[in-house]
């Protein structure tokens, strides 16, 4: 049987638009970067956090563009 690792891993979600004060409110865990017309939350999160934090997007009706796993060396 193969062994997941499911402990705490950095993640960078982008989303389309510019997230104002109140909805990067729902995201207390991750850090917000804009970038041109999108925003990008970056943080480290256990399998449970991502899918809350992926729920939470769900929830608020925001365009999801991309989830990406980082590695150390890809931190900004």
């Amino acid at each position: 049987m193969t062994r997941v690792d499911q402990g705490p891993k950095l993640y960078a979600i982008r989303i389309g638009g510019h997230l104002g004060p109140t909805t990067l409110a729902a995201f207390p865990s991750m850090v917000s970067r804009l970038q041109g017309r999108e925003t990008f939350l970056t943080g480290v999160l256990d399998r449970s956090g991502l899918y809350g934090v992926l729920a939470e997007v769900e929830a608020l009706g925001l365009d999801l563009i991309e989830i990406r796993r980082l590695h150390t060396k890809d931190c900004p």
